[in-house]
């Protein structure tokens, strides 16, 4: 990826004749050699498997894809989770099968137990998609990023949970911090505001925002302030 010889041999000299062994109540195993995998822990680690997901991606990617305005996007990625995306369920099998390829050529296999489909339709549409001669199954509902998504691409859902989890970080913070007569208004406002707002909205730019998502939302915080001593959003 035009990287210079001397960075290349840096890099291997961190696994170059790299040895490990197993610690258990006290006891270690003998050392045995590691040929795969990158250092947990390692600074350069997330850089390199960044590059390595990155090369699999550019040589799977093909013709298919969602346009959305002037761009058409394929897949997206985070860290190991991969989102291949298509207008339809012959082009995703096609990257599906370009996507497996890859990851084969390059060491790797795609775990078929943590994948699934989904589609995207107000209408329920069949999507058999297969791995190695396995079948996906076909989901209504995937979480991904922590924002739930559904296949009729509706969000109360993900709204209801989001209420509910901010609804968890209060009673949590309640019992340990707010009963706390010493602590000041203005510090129960800070806490509010940096951790009821945050989990409360939490991919919050994917909402389509209406009267009455906006309402849920405005009485859930108001359910909190007055819950936290009789406030009011100042």
């Amino acid at each position: 990826m035009g990287s210079g010889e001397p960075l290349l041999r840096a890099v291997r000299s961190l696994y170059d004749r790299s040895r490990s062994l197993v610690r258990i109540a006290g006891s270690k195993s003998d050392l045995f050699p590691v040929h795969v995998g990158l250092r947990q822990g390692c600074p350069l680690s997330p850089v390199l498997f960044i590059i390595f997901m990155d090369r699999i991606s550019r040589r799977s990617q093909g013709p298919e894809g969602v346009r959305f305005g002037n761009h058409r996007i394929s897949s997206l990625l985070f860290a190991d989770d991969v989102v291949l995306m298509a207008s339809s369920g012959q082009d995703l099998q096609h990257v599906l099968e370009r996507f497996a390829a890859e990851c084969e050529a390059a060491g790797m296999r795609i775990s078929t137990s943590k994948s699934e489909a989904m589609v995207l339709d107000r209408k329920r549409v069949a999507c058999p998609l297969q791995v190695g001669g396995e079948v996906l199954p076909q989901v209504e509902e995937f979480k991904y990023l922590g924002v739930l998504f559904t296949s009729e691409g509706k969000i109360e859902r993900e709204i209801d949970r989001r209420i509910g989890a901010a609804s968890a970080v209060m009673q949590s913070v309640y019992r340990t911090v707010v009963v706390k007569k010493e602590l000041s208004r203005k510090a129960k406002l800070s806490i509010y505001r940096s951790i009821y707002v945050p989990t409360l909205t939490y991919g919050h730019e994917l909402w389509v925002m209406t009267e009455r998502t906006r309402s849920r939302i405005q009485a859930a915080e108001m359910s909190f302030l007055r819950t936290w001593g009789g406030w009011a959003l100042p």
